[in-house]
C-alpha cells in the first residue's frame, strides 16, 4: 500500500465493511426464516444448517460485492475532488 489516499480507501472499505457486518447480524430475522432451529431429528437438521451456511454465504456475497462498488465510487469521488482542488484555475 502507498500513499495516504489508498490507505484512506482501505480503512473505508473495512470500516463500511465491519458496519455492514453488524447490521446484518443484528437485523430482524422473519418468522419463515430457513435458519430456524428443525425438532425433526439430526438428519433434518443437518440439512438446515447447510442451507443457513447457503444462504449466510449468498449473502454475505451481496454485501461484499456492494462494498466494492461502494469503495470505486467512494475512490473515483475523492480522486475528482482531489484533481479539481489541484488544477490552476484559469
Amino acid at each position: 500500500m502507498g500513499g495516504w489516499r489508498s490507505k484512506l480507501i482501505f480503512l473505508l472499505v473495512v470500516y463500511f465493511a465491519g458496519f455492514a457486518t453488524a447490521i446484518y447480524c443484528l437485523a430482524p430475522v422473519p418468522e419463515n426464516q430457513a435458519c430456524q432451529p428443525a425438532k425433526k431429528g439430526f438428519a433434518y437438521s443437518v440439512l438446515k444448517s447447510d442451507e443457513c451456511a447457503q444462504s449466510f454465504n449468498a449473502g454475505m456475497h451481496k454485501c461484499i460485492d456492494f462494498v466494492k462498488d461502494s469503495a470505486q465510487c467512494a475512490g473515483n469521488f475523492l480522486k475528482q475532488k482531489l484533481d479539481s482542488r489541484y488544477q490552476p484555475e484559469s
